[in-house]
């Protein structure tokens, strides 16, 4: 699906958004306005279908202190997943699960262009661009009547892994971290978009 980009309006997230999931905050209080700086820009409900919008994330190559810039993180109001395409660049996907105060589940999934990333239900998530130079734009379905809760990355202060320039950091603002696996981007989109549906 191409979109001109360059005759939409994008919605940004600013630095200063962020200040409650940055892991390296000593830099992020060295920062002078950061209400001025912008970290990424998403075009919504630029395709509507079947309850479903279809949105574009152009995130750019940069570092956030120690940390790769990433989106906020959130978790979805109600029993429903999300699909990313990547469409420029390299994106990796931070999933996890939250029940009853515990984090049992949390895998990272590295995709290029062309892959598709299913979130499943129960599972908030986090977006990284792990390239220094390159910039990462993707693409979403979700449901029109979805809400985003980032309310746990806030009070945790982010996902429960960073991704820095050491690599993977455990953030330690949660009682327990399980292991990070990995998986593989899924190549094609599913038949069935159920999952979607808030």
């Amino acid at each position: 699906m191409e979109i001109d980009l360059t005759k939409k309006t994008p919605d940004v997230r600013r630095l200063d958004e962020m200040q409650k999931v940055v892991f390296d905050q000593e830099w992020f209080n060295a920062v002078p306005n950061p209400n001025k700086v912008v970290l990424y820009s998403m075009y919504r409900n630029l395709e509507a279908k079947d309850g479903l919008r279809y949105d574009i994330t152009v995130i750019p190559a940069k570092m956030l202190g120690k940390e790769f810039v990433k989106t906020k993180g959130h978790t979805h109001v109600g029993n429903f997943g999300e699909i990313y395409i990547v469409l420029e660049g390299e994106g990796l996907y931070l999933l996890q699960n939250f029940e009853e105060g515990r984090t049992e589940d949390a895998y990272a999934i590295n995709a290029k262009k062309g892959d598709i990333i299913i979130v499943p239900p129960g599972y908030g998530h986090v977006t990284i661009n792990p390239s220094k130079d390159t910039e990462l734009k993707m693409a979403n379905w979700v449901a029109e009547s979805g809400k985003n809760d980032f309310s746990l990355f806030e009070s945790k202060q982010g996902a429960c892994y960073y991704f820095t320039k050491e690599g993977w950091v455990k953030n330690d603002n949660y009682k327990n971290v399980p292991e990070l696996r990995t998986e593989e981007p899924t190549k094609s989109m599913p038949s069935d978009l159920s999952f979607l549906r808030a």
